[in-house]
């Protein structure tokens, strides 16, 4: 474990933008979409650097003074917004603990998450509040309340009211007490739960110095300057950009639904902005690609596009590389909500030796690591490790489970106290002090360049009586062929005897006419490598389930069942497509 930092002000994440403030009062800081003109041109409204500052100060004193103040966690369920921004920097500020978890997912996974936060406020929208009511979360913790917009029957605050009140407290007192409350590194900062695409959201527990690394790692990983415009695709990477002093450009999407964005207005955001930067998942860089490179737009203000949250195919990359100027890169960062950024690749790399080695069952390239992590690669084990122990270690070039350890990787998860004794290990150092090594859950290896590789994820491998087949050697083989959207492998039966099944989405034109042909085709590919020749089942889905944050991780347990259900009953390939669609 890290030591402990002496409290103050440049300790907590909010000091990051109260500097820019200082030093860019005039620069915008966020333009948040607000509808469009009399001639269908899109409008915002912004705030600058010191007008955020100055609006999360009045908001913190409010919340200060309602209740919500160091400690206090807090979910925040509100819409990428202005109100949304000065929110979390005033929580920050007043020293409260964040919860935030996508409003997306499963209704009943939804109120788990919030049950185990334990909150003792909440600060939603109006329909957010409806959700609590009828749903019932947080039933037996939540004491405060706060509506961004209008207040209906369920009481509390309003937030407009919090900031006339912060506002009125500190022109008394001259200065509001809540104002950049001074914490410890160690302090909890907030709760950030994973997407929750292999079982219910974990609520990873950040602490401000977690984030203060995180800007540090990212600036130094991407060499992002001030005054850069960027344009995050999941908000919640926007709350980076005030400590790396760039604009924030709030794209006029459903945050989260990624995959469907119009790329219309992605791109016409780029062009109105000048966006020098851009965050996204890959499916949302999909999106944008399929629909910019073939009609020929480049973006000629674009220096570096940056996707993470999945495996970013090569062939997106390549599509996406045709619409930038020739200087500019694409990052594919490797990390997750427990720990990030871990490693990034550049997607010249990805497109050069490293393409032709994942189609033939390398695995995907994730680069190299991040300093000042250390990762290290373990023999794969579904047991916890309580304790370090160096003989965990596999030989260079075998597949193990990845861990890290650096100032970013988080301790623990929020009430999981099984998550946590299976995702984190004790090391104790040379120097007698203690740290922990988180495990990412995503086996890999390192090549004889030192470069990390990633082939899957450790509960998604299958155990196939000829031994152990991961998603991450396989499925880039199979993706090679024109009329694949994307593949998935998973395994069916009993644990270490199971069947390996291949299951293809196909790209939309594709006619059921064509499934047998691909069928063998897919098969014959699989002949031409060692390690897929067991495959002798190939299934077709109409469309994969994805996480609700990316829309772009596979949901391989839900896949498994599905093909499952087909084998035991050998559904007949002539099935109406609305047939198979059913079994999702």
């Amino acid at each position: 474990m890290s030591a402990q930092v002496n409290a103050g002000d440049g300790a907590n994440i909010a000091s990051a933008l109260t500097r820019m403030a200082r030093e860019r009062p005039h620069q915008i800081a966020i333009f948040v979409p607000c509808g469009s003109d009399l001639s269908g041109r899109p409008a915002h409204t912004h705030m600058t650097y010191a007008q955020l500052d100055e609006e999360s100060d009045a908001v913190a004193c409010g919340l200060t003074e309602i209740g919500i103040g160091r400690g206090v966690r807090t979910v925040l369920m509100v819409r990428p917004s202005l109100e949304f921004f000065v929110l979390m920097f005033a929580l920050f500020k007043a020293g409260a603990i964040s919860v935030l978890i996508d409003p997306g997912i499963d209704k009943r996974a939804l109120k788990q998450c919030i049950d185990e936060a334990t909150p003792e406020a909440f600060i939603g929208i109006p329909l957010a509040h409806l959700a609590r009511i009828l749903l019932r979360w947080g039933r037996a913790s939540i004491k405060t309340l706060v509506t961004v917009g209008p207040r209906f029957g369920w009481g509390g605050h309003r937030y407009q009211d919090l900031a006339a009140r912060g506002r009125a407290g500190a022109s008394e007192r001259k200065r509001c007490p809540a104002v950049l409350t001074p914490v410890s590194a160690d302090d909890e900062a907030a709760i950030l739960f994973t997407s929750g695409s292999t079982g219910v959201p974990k609520g990873v527990v950040y602490r401000h110095r977690h984030f203060l690394a995180q800007v540090d790692m990212l600036r130094a990983a991407f060499d992002i300057q001030p005054g850069e415009i960027d344009l995050p695709t999941f908000p919640p990477f926007a709350l980076f950009d005030p400590a790396l002093g760039m604009t924030t450009v709030i794209p006029d999407m459903d945050p989260t639904r990624p995959a469907t964005a119009d790329p219309r207005k992605l791109i016409q955001a780029i062009q109105d902005f000048g966006v020098t930067n851009i965050f996204g998942s890959p499916a949302l860089v999909n999106t944008l690609s399929r629909y910019g490179a073939p009609r020929g737009i480049v973006l000629p203000t674009l220096k570096r596009v940056i996707s993470a949250g999945a495996p970013v195919p090569v062939a997106v990359v390549e599509r996406m590389r045709r619409m930038l100027p020739p200087d500019a890169t694409i990052w594919t960062p490797y990390g997750a909500t427990e720990c990030l950024p871990v490693a990034v690749v550049e997607g010249r790399e990805l497109t050069a030796d490293a393409r032709q080695r994942t189609e033939h069952g390398a695995g995907t390239l994730v680069g190299r690591v991040v300093e000042p992590n250390v990762v290290r690669i373990i023999r794969i084990s579904d047991e916890p490790i309580a304790e370090w122990q160096d003989d965990l270690l596999v030989p260079p070039a075998v597949v193990g489970e990845i861990t890290v350890a650096g100032p970013t990787a988080t301790e623990r998860y929020h009430a999981r106290d099984r998550a946590t004794a299976l995702g984190k290990i004790r090391e104790t150092l040379a120097d007698g002090g203690e740290r922990v090594v988180h495990r990412m859950g995503d086996l890999g290896y390192y090549d004889e360049q030192g470069r990390l590789w990633m082939c899957g994820r450790k509960s998604q491998r299958v155990e196939s009586a000829s031994g152990p087949m991961f998603t991450e050697q396989v499925e880039p083989i199979f993706n090679t062929h024109p009329q694949v959207f994307r593949s998935a492998l998973v395994g069916v039966g009993t644990r270490g005897a199971e069947e390996p099944v291949l299951i293809a989405e196909l790209e939309p034109e594709v006619a059921r006419e064509e499934h047998a042909r691909i069928r063998e085709e897919l098969l014959a590919l699989a002949r031409r490598h060692a390690h897929t020749r067991n495959i002798r089942e190939v299934l077709f889905h109409p469309r994969f389930p994805t996480d609700i944050r990316h829309n772009a991780k596979i949901g391989r347990e839900a896949l498994r069942l599905w093909a499952g259900e087909r084998l035991r009953h050998r559904l007949p390939e002539s099935l109406p497509r609305a047939a198979e669609a059913e079994g999702e």
